[in-house]
């Protein structure tokens, strides 16, 4: 949960459970009506109404904390909400602090997460109503969040978690990324693990998950399944100080169509620090969002590579900057050998080890 939190109060008691909050949680920026100011710093007291402070803080804020009726903040946000990718986390509060309500943005906004917090302290019941946590199963769209996985198909969530709650047979799909991602793999008992992609065309399994780096292109997979990519591969560059990030774009992106891999599976890239000045791929590490790890040459000298080279023995005193960069980076093994792009760039791929 984002610390980027408001709190809005329209009541004296309201401010006061305002100021329990900051105690607790500091960084919230706390609103309330200046009629109630008491000359303390720690609020911004506002003279507006009470729909113009709330359409500012919704979008100012990853988080709002409405110490006030639910059927008011029902109000006031329902000219604002429009999209659960998007939209803040909603709490709401009573005056008494008895209930801390998550009332929208439950799982993606992480409502719910930050109701059972703020209740905990404020010693108070946290409401939550999402199917996956009252029926205590896996929310689909939650799943590898904290792992920085990524939803392919954001369009299925819906209709897979709904199997999932109903208690429909859903099958669960993973070749590659971190595999204790549910507490002791102790699955509720409608999800079974499969051994293979095409285990879930199986017809009693109504729904999958599917966690891989690999392209997934039988339709009907596609159509039944939430697709999820885990953050498991390292791209390892070889070149000249000239090579554009544009030509990296490009030979990266041949190599991942022939090798049937997803790009937004890839962790970061890497080289050999002599690559440091280059702009290209200063550029494209940039462009694309992706860390750039660069190593030693003793480092990569010590890397035992599935293909040496001695003309890159030659030029960096090395056999090897491609693979043996990804592999050190990534801890696993190669999965697509070194791509000569002539005249100046090479690239090989290599799957993180994320253990058993």
């Amino acid at each position: 949960m984002s610390e980027n939190i408001g709190v809005i109060c329209i009541t004296r008691q309201g401010i006061d459970i305002a100021r329990k909050i900051k105690g607790f949680m500091p960084t919230v920026v706390i609103y309330a009506q200046s009629k109630h100011n008491d000359s303390r710093n720690d609020v911004i007291w506002y003279d507006t109404n009470a729909s113009s402070i709330m359409s500012m803080a919704f979008q100012k804020h990853s988080a709002l904390i409405c110490i006030f009726s639910l059927g008011a903040v029902i109000r006031l946000i329902s000219p604002l909400v429009s999209n659960k990718k998007t939209d803040p986390a909603i709490l709401v509060i009573d005056d008494k602090a008895n209930f801390v309500i998550s009332a929208l943005s439950g799982h993606l906004g992480g409502a719910n997460e930050l109701a059972r917090k703020v209740a905990s302290h404020l010693n108070s019941r946290a409401v939550i109503t999402t199917a996956a946590d009252v029926n205590e199963t896996l929310a689909v769209d939650l799943l590898g969040r904290e792992l920085g996985w990524t939803i392919e198909n954001y369009e299925n969530v819906t209709k897979v978690s709904a199997l999932v709650v109903n208690e429909e047979r859903v099958g669960i799909f993973q070749d590659s990324g971190e595999k204790h991602w549910w507490p002791q793999n102790n699955l509720p008992k409608n999800l079974e693990l499969v051994d293979s992609l095409e285990d879930l065309l199986a017809p009693d399994f109504k729904g999958g998950i599917i966690i891989s780096d690999r392209v997934v292109n039988q339709k009907a997979l596609v159509e039944k399944s939430v697709i999820y990519r885990p953050k498991s591969l390292v791209v390892g560059i070889g070149l000249h100080r000239d090579t554009s990030a544009e030509d990296i774009g490009k030979g990266i992106e041949e190599v991942f169509k022939e090798s049937q891999l997803a790009f937004t599976s890839v962790r970061n890239i890497s080289s050999i620090d002599t690559h440091k000045s280059s702009s290209g791929l200063q550029n494209f590490s940039n462009e694309r969002h992706l860390p750039l790890k660069l190593f030693s040459k003793k480092s990569l000298a010590q890397v035992r590579v599935p293909n040496p080279s001695h003309i890159v023995k030659k030029f960096e005193g090395i056999y090897s900057v491609s693979e043996a960069s990804a592999i050190l980076s990534s801890g696993g093994n190669i999965i697509v050998p070194k791509h000569k792009f002539p005249p100046n760039l090479t690239l090989a791929v290599a799957r993180i080890d994320e253990g058993g």
